[in-house]
């Protein structure tokens, strides 16, 4: 169950692609079992304790369920009440709300109906409850004394009363007009102050609704046409990347250096003694800059010398990339299954939380009226619950990682394409729920550990926001900044851990073990992967974006109705960037098993008879010119010394 089963294994295990499969990790597919069984526990405990009326029906703040009869409650008054005719929950200050304890602070009623207008006495209040048979005022006070007793200004709603409607399926009365949330809306009010302004971001999203969901389906077939023929124009984007580089870097340099000069004869002129400080204080920084400049620059070209090679290595497993995708078409609707899944899971983790804020019994707070607490040790299911949400949320990404790499290793390590399995998805799949759940717990477990106590750092942030000093603000920034980069650092080698885990059928421990050795021994090679193909992939997407918004723009052009068009826009936009990156991240997954593939059979093969490469052909030729560079500068010699022989009889280079 630890890594510490690992090392009963040979450092020197021979690497057997898909050859044998058997289960791996159990004990921690039975933890998860458990747990997702204590997820269930949850949410019939919520259910079972007549959480979902609550939540359905509403309540008043004298435990009351509106619409039905209600059994009296000792030492709460109004409790008890015949409500059937009463369906709807009423605040008698609905706008007052409460962001700490996240809850609206005013008192709760049930009432017949919500106010379709504004009312702006209580005259009106009365008038309502006479024509519609609505009381909006406290239970006690008749609808007839609303405008003569004494106390109906603190019985009665806080005036003028909203206009409100029902929300669907809830039975809550809620303002229509958005800016009574003002705390919650504060940046959008303050954008748009005005509210015709508002009104015309919404008309102009409401009526353009065909033309969004045009040009959102325009941004999925763009990013489903560049994921099979980015392969064809890899190395127009290095190109350009390199460019960008050496432009870059030059021209920052030589601006930097004409500063110096330029300030360095400034310095001569005739200046008073706080001037000429002034001046040689800017000369010394512009000249330290410059330097710093020169040396980076210096830094950076033979970084890029040393790299040539491997950014060559990086074209071609993008070629290769894109030749997967052809061949395992079911790959590009991956992030369908994914999102599919999760968001069925958080709907589910969402009714469960609903039920669970209205589950307990009830009890007095501080202000008289009743809330609805869980007493005892069940009170910490929120904690269980929340843990739930990232460990089952990684577990389903783990998921997709799992199967990618499990398709992308039966193609990469099958000699001949013509013998692949129908589906290899499918296929993927299959072992994976047969043989590798329990990899797949275990190393979403891991990234659960990381991300949580990153969460409560973000969140203790926030809430001393203003109050800490400035050295608690920075440890707590710094510590946050370090668990992301570890949760980034362990998702990397975790993919590589799985793609191992679909290879040889090993356990995590041992696969993130044999993947981290073969990551660093290619050292150089990971980092040109991860630095010019995620720059290839930023372009792609930002050819997508750029793409989408174009079309949007000539578009919503030529609709003279809508007199602002920027929200549409801004949704097409944002919604292109979402659908590029969930494309291109697959590719990039692709890209990345590709690479471990590659390195182990480089490693372990050498192209003579019964140890030919596995390689495409491709992949071959930057081999094979990666033996002759090093032949010739007479550094050749052992496996990287031989000529390459065919993969096999027979073997497709497709």
């Amino acid at each position: 169950m630890g890594c510490c089963s690992s090392a009963a294994h040979s450092s020197k295990r021979e690497w057997k692609p898909l050859e044998d499969r058997s289960c791996t990790d159990i004990p921690w597919l039975l933890l998860f079992i458990l747990f997702c069984v204590g997820m269930g526990f949850i949410c019939g405990f919520s259910i079972a304790t007549g959480a979902a009326a609550r939540l359905v029906s509403g309540y008043d703040s004298y435990g009351n369920i509106c619409g039905q009869k209600n059994v009296m409650v000792d030492e709460i008054v109004n409790s008890g009440l015949d409500l059937t005719q009463k369906k709807y929950v009423f605040f008698l200050d609905p706008c007052n709300v409460d962001l700490v304890h996240r809850k609206i602070k005013s008192i709760a009623l049930c009432v017949a109906a919500c106010p379709r207008k504004e009312l702006k006495t209580l005259a009106d209040v009365q008038k309502f409850a006479e024509t519609n048979g609505s009381n909006l005022c406290s239970y006690e006070l008749q609808s007839s004394k609303y405008t003569t007793d004494s106390q109906a200004s603190t019985l009665c709603p806080k005036l003028p009363v909203p206009e409100s409607a029902p929300i669907p399926f809830f039975h809550r009365c809620a303002p229509v007009n958005i800016s009574c949330y003002a705390k919650f809306a504060e940046a959008l009010i303050t954008f748009v102050s005005d509210s015709s302004v508002l009104h015309r971001l919404i008309s102009g999203v409401m009526t353009s609704k065909e033309i969004i969901m045009g040009l959102c389906l325009l941004s999925l077939v763009l990013s489903m046409i560049l994921m099979v023929i980015i392969r064809y124009i890899s190395r127009v984007l290095v190109w350009i990347l390199t460019i960008l580089v050496v432009l870059g870097s030059l021209g920052g340099t030589g601006v930097l250096w004409w500063l110096y000069a330029k300030q360095r004869n400034f310095v001569n002129e005739t200046l008073t003694a706080d001037q000429l400080q002034v001046a040689k204080d800017n000369l010394q920084a512009l000249l330290v800059y410059a330097i710093s400049a020169t040396v980076f620059t210096v830094i950076l070209f033979l970084i890029m010398l040393i790299m040539r090679k491997r950014v060559a290595l990086t074209i071609a497993l993008f070629h290769v990339a894109g030749k997967v995708f052809i061949h395992l078409p079911l790959l590009v609707f991956q992030p369908f299954w994914t999102f599919f899944a999760l968001i069925l899971f958080w709907s589910y983790w969402i009714m469960v939380l609903l039920f669970l804020g209205t589950t307990g019994s009830p009890v007095l707070n501080e202000e008289g009226f009743v809330e609805f607490r869980v007493l005892g040790p069940l009170q910490y299911m929120w904690w269980y619950h929340v843990v739930g949400l990232i460990w089952i949320s990684e577990f389903i990404l783990a998921c997709q990682q799992m199967t990618v790499a499990g398709a992308v290793v039966t193609y990469y390590f099958t000699r001949e394409k013509r013998n692949l399995p129908f589906t290899p998805i499918l296929a993927s799949v299959n072992r994976l729920v047969c043989y590798h759940l329990g990899t797949v717990a275990k190393g979403s477990f891991i990234i659960t550990l990381v991300k949580i106590p990153r969460m409560v750092l973000m969140y203790i942030h926030s809430q001393l926001k203003g109050k800490e000093n400035a050295c608690a603000r920075c440890m707590l920034k710094a510590c946050i900044c370090c668990l992301w980069c570890l949760e980034k650092c362990l998702t990397y080698l975790n993919q590589n851990a799985y793609t191992a885990t679909a290879i040889n059928s090993t356990n995590f421990c041992t696969s993130a073990k044999d993947a981290f050795v073969i990551l660093v021994e290619n050292a150089l090679r990971v980092a040109a992967i991860n630095t010019v193909g995620d720059f290839m992939l930023f372009l792609g997407k930002v050819l997508i974006v750029c793409s989408t918004g174009l079309a949007g723009v000539m578009l919503l052009n030529y609709q003279r109705d809508y007199t602002v068009w920027v929200l549409p826009l801004i949704i097409v936009c944002l919604f292109a960037f979402l659908v590029a990156h969930c494309f291109l991240s697959i590719y990039e997954m692709v890209v990345d098993v590709l690479f471990l593939c590659f390195a182990i059979d480089t490693k372990y093969n050498d192209g003579s008879p019964g140890r030919e490469f596995y390689m495409d052909k491709i992949l071959m030729e930057f081999v094979e010119n990666s033996r002759k560079s090093m032949k010739e500068a007479g550094r050749g010699g052992g496996a990287e010394g031989r000529e390459l022989k065919p993969m096999a009889p027979g073997a497709s280079s497709s």
